[in-house]
């Protein structure tokens, strides 16, 4: 390129190949070669520079994107494990009820319709009406209440205001599940749950108790059991992944505290 460039300047502008040198020369020297290829280095480097810089903002954007992708289909997937053994028993409850011709199975299963339409089409997004979320765990805690009967006693206290208020969907019902599989699920007492909704501002404080087995009681499970007892539930994972992708650390603390008579969580979060 440096030899066409002198041979054109010669042969078509002036016979001074290099107007910018110290004097006047049309030899292609070793000096102009060295000037030259300088200059153009300049030139390359400076165009490469910024072809490396487009496709690096290409590449970050297609990598964001992407990873955007993997954590939406990520957040989908983990709102979906609510557990299939739910639905399994409400089916057979219902099942149940209809041999008994009670007149309890149309209102159950309304119900079950609605939560299984919320699960359906009201989660797609990635935050919901904080006052859909409580309606659906007030179906849920309906449709267990008829599953458990007098061996359950619950206790759901809503308070504040949660008019124009979006939370994740599905984000508490792992929750309230955990405590009816370790809670209610594995004792053969009356077990009691407590739900508290408080809503301060855009602050929403949840609190969910329940009483664990004795021991005693405990033993007469099959180890399974046992072992899935002391090793907790998967929900609460599921959780902590979810308000991990979904929310920023100053906009939730999450406590859980484990003793031998019960579990609790507390749960702060601010809301959209």
């Amino acid at each position: 390129m440096v030899f066409l460039k002198y041979e054109l300047t010669y042969l078509l502008i002036s016979n001074n190949v290099w107007p910018e040198g110290p004097e006047e020369t049309s030899n292609f020297s070793f000096n102009y070669i060295l000037v030259m290829m300088l200059g153009e280095l300049y030139v390359v480097s400076f165009v490469t520079a910024i072809k490396i810089t487009i496709d690096w903002m290409s590449a970050n954007k297609r990598a964001a994107k992407l990873e955007r992708t993997q954590l939406e289909t990520e957040l989908r997937f983990l709102r979906s494990q609510i557990s299939p053994h739910f639905f399994f028993n409400t089916l057979n409850n219902i099942y149940s009820l209809s041999l008994n011709k009670s007149v309890k199975t149309p209102e159950t299963i309304l119900k079950l319709s609605e939560l299984m339409r919320y699960l359906l089409y009201e989660t797609k997004t990635n935050f919901q009406c904080l006052k859909k979320e409580i309606n659906c765990i007030k179906n849920y805690l309906d449709l267990e209440k008829i599953r458990y009967g007098e061996k359950l006693n619950v206790d759901l206290k809503l308070q504040g205001n949660t008019e124009n208020k979006k939370i994740a969907p599905m984000l508490l019902i792992p929750f309230i599940e955990n405590a009816f599989k370790h809670g209610a699920h594995k004792s053969n007492k009356e077990s009691m749950i407590k739900i508290e909704l408080i809503t301060v501002e855009d602050i929403l404080y949840f609190r969910i108790c329940n009483n664990r087995p004795e021991p005693e009681h405990l033993k007469a499970f099959p180890p399974e059991y046992q072992k899935e007892f002391h090793a907790g539930g998967i929900g609460i994972v599921n959780v902590r992944k979810r308000l991990n992708l979904g929310y920023n650390k100053e906009d939730y603390d999450l406590k859980i505290t484990e003793e031998e008579s019960e579990f609790l969580v507390d749960l702060k979060l601010k809301l959209k």
